[in-house]
């Protein structure tokens, strides 16, 4: 009996001691606070039973694993910090367009604050000394000099007669010069170099910085949000510059000069019909005109839309030179940056300031997107090509980014055949200046005529369009618009 008892109790302890090896062990709890709170609090997490002897809690799955899980990944940088606004330049009597620049912000290198430099329209981080004021001081001496001359006028009364003829004809010399110095200084398209920024927020790194247009374009440029810097648009796909250069469909360069005071079709289809009306001067040591597109006459639907550049001698960025129409009815677009106005018609017909004053963003839904910009020919321009711009007459005209939605693959036009389906380039490469022909072809009887031999309006949509699958290159323009199917005029 007592060998029985003996080996019951053995055989009862051996049980226990299996159960209690069989027991899992608990795993280390995961240690990362910060990234996995809910798991750095969870207890009692045991270890599988393939684990040897230890285990460890992965904190990303909060799940028990028998080697140690890696270290977790470092914190994300912080966002960039937003740079903060300059304070403004606040001599408007002196550096008026400086005093309208708005959106300035501080080198990454200020501190604090920093202030705009009136003189140079740069945020800069100490504040700049207060400009000198040597109009005031230069005003007074013509003034107290006027009282000298009568005084010695009376003794050549008592000499001869002679000397007051030889010294009448001095002054006579020196008024010229003086009138012929004031024109210059009124033109405000050539002060300082304007200013652009980037205004796509998906760039947040460079988003609402500006940056000083280059010296190659100092009125005309801006800012490609990719690489955060400023560039010419006459540089860029789309750009039409100077005696006026196209970049068609098919992303050649090519010349239309056509002749001043003629309209000719730009762009004609079944239900888009683009007139341009050409302004310019003739050149006697040359045997055509120097060009520019004055207005448009665009015909879709049963809508009729004038977009035109008011004829103005002296420029001024800030007076508003834009004419607008729609259907005979004038439009009067509210002033400032942004104000829209929309005709409830159909297709719906929208216009979006994109500036204070002298340009807009037009879009027919559906149909096409226009954005114009009124420029003037500035002295500068007018030396270095021989235009022959005198103070009469500073030839505002328009600067024209297209973007078209629905074009068929029968377009044509000098802009419009360049999207056609099966367009051929006429232009002659390899040359310095290509130009396109076709006056006679292109030419129309007004504004809103549709009698040239390339029309095509109908005022119906296109069956089949070929810009839905032609690739165009991606386009730019001195006005800001982007996109496929763009060209600019100037």
């Amino acid at each position: 009996m007592a060998r029985l008892s003996i080996c019951f109790l053995v055989f009862f302890l051996a049980i226990v001691g299996e159960a209690a090896s069989n027991k899992p062990k608990k795993a280390k709890k995961c240690l990362d606070k910060k990234n996995y709170p809910v798991c750095f609090k969870t207890k009692d997490l045991y270890c599988p039973p393939q684990c040897p002897r230890e285990c460890y809690v992965d904190c990303a799955t909060c799940t028990p694993v028998c080697s140690r899980p890696p270290p977790p990944p470092p914190p994300p940088p912080p966002p960039p910090v937003k740079p903060k606004k300059a304070k403004k330049c606040s001599d408007k009597k002196n550096y008026p367009q400086c005093y309208k620049a708005k959106d300035l912000y501080c080198p990454p290198g200020c501190p604090r604050s920093c202030y705009v430099d009136c003189a140079t329209c740069t945020p800069v981080c100490s504040k700049p000394s207060t400009p000198p004021p040597p109009p005031p001081t230069t005003s007074t001496p013509p003034v107290s000099s006027p009282p000298p001359p009568p005084t010695t006028s009376t003794p050549p009364v008592s000499s001869p007669p002679p000397p007051p003829p030889t010294t009448s004809t001095p002054p006579s010399s020196t008024p010229p010069p003086p009138t012929q110095n004031p024109p210059p200084p009124p033109d405000s398209s050539e002060a300082a170099p304007m200013r652009a920024r980037c205004n796509n927020k998906k760039y947040t790194a460079c988003y609402g910085q500006e940056h000083t247009c280059p010296s190659s374009c100092p009125s005309q440029c801006e800012v490609d949000c990719t690489i955060c810097k400023a560039v010419c648009n006459c540089d860029r796909p789309g750009a039409v510059c100077q005696d006026p250069r196209f970049i068609g469909g098919d992303g050649i360069t090519f010349y239309f000069h056509g002749k001043k005071d003629r309209d000719f079709c730009i762009v004609s289809d079944s239900n888009l019909h683009i007139n341009a009306h050409f302004i310019g001067r003739r050149n006697e040591k040359m045997t055509r005109d120097f060009t520019w597109v004055q207005s448009l006459g665009i015909l879709f639907g049963t809508h009729k839309l004038f977009i035109g550049a008011q004829k103005t001698a002296t420029w001024d960025d800030s007076v508003d030179r834009l004419s607008l129409a729609l259907d005979g009815e004038p439009i009067y677009l509210p002033d400032g940056e942004g104000m829209k106005w929309k005709a409830e018609i159909s297709p719906s017909v929208t216009i979006t300031r994109s500036s204070d004053a002298n340009a807009v963003v037009i879009e027919a839904e559906g149909n096409f997107k226009i954005k114009a910009a009124v420029v003037p020919i500035t002295q500068k321009d007018s030396r270095i090509h021989n235009y022959g711009i005198d103070s009469e007459n500073c030839f505002a005209h328009l600067d024209l980014s297209f973007k078209f939605y629905t074009l068929s693959g029968d377009v044509n036009g000098v802009l419009g055949q360049t999207y056609g389906s099966n367009y051929v380039s006429r232009v002659k490469m390899g040359v310095l200046m290509p130009v396109l022909g076709g006056e006679k072809e292109f030419a129309s009887s007004n504004i809103f005529a549709t009698d040239c031999s390339a029309a095509r309006f109908s005022g119906q949509h296109p069956i089949s369009n070929s810009s839905e699958n032609f690739e165009y290159a991606n386009l730019h323009c001195a006005s800001g618009i982007d996109g496929r199917g763009v060209v600019c005029k100037r």
